[in-house]
């Protein structure tokens, strides 16, 4: 089996959806950099949600900095009148929101949806992992721990 079909499989195993949420954007240099996204559209993932009633959990890989996942889903909730609630603001940051029970203007909320906002699997989110708290901790225990290692570890409690 090549590794895409293990891939696909796990995420089929494990009940796991995956999707970008942007979803076409204009860039002057062709690079991976968030910030060089314009005029960005973005996926209507409170449209998926409704589609798909047993999701309550959604995972970001990085945050709320400028053309973030987080900050595009925030945008994107505004647009529905909906706003995020801070669980917990340890990294990685758990948010939740109350998607209304039906469409349109029905004042009942009854669907919990919960955000984790993990840290990037970027190369250029290093920095910021190599500045964290805990990282440090584990780094000096085992000094060839890295900031794979740490995402890894960060990552293993949501999948």
């Amino acid at each position: 089996m090549s590794a895409i079909e293990e891939r696909k499989q796990f995420l089929i195993d494990h009940k796991i959806g995956v999707c970008d949420i942007v979803e076409s954007a204009k860039r002057d240099k062709i690079d991976a950099s968030d910030l060089g996204m314009q005029e960005v559209q973005l996926r209507d993932i409170i449209g998926y949600l409704r589609q798909y009633p047993k999701v309550d959990t959604l995972l970001f890989t990085g945050g709320n900095s400028k053309n973030g996942p987080e900050y595009f889903f925030r945008k994107h909730l505004k647009a529905y009148g909906l706003k995020l609630e801070s669980v917990s603001k340890e990294v990685p940051r758990i948010h939740q929101f109350e998607m209304p029970k039906k469409e349109g203007n029905s004042p009942k909320l009854n669907r919990n949806i919960k955000t984790v906002s993990l840290t990037s699997a970027s190369g250029s989110a290093n920095r910021a992992v190599g500045s964290m708290a805990l990282y440090k901790q584990l780094k000096a225990r085992n000094p060839k721990f890295s900031t794979f290692d740490f995402r890894v570890l960060q990552y293993r409690e949501f999948f």
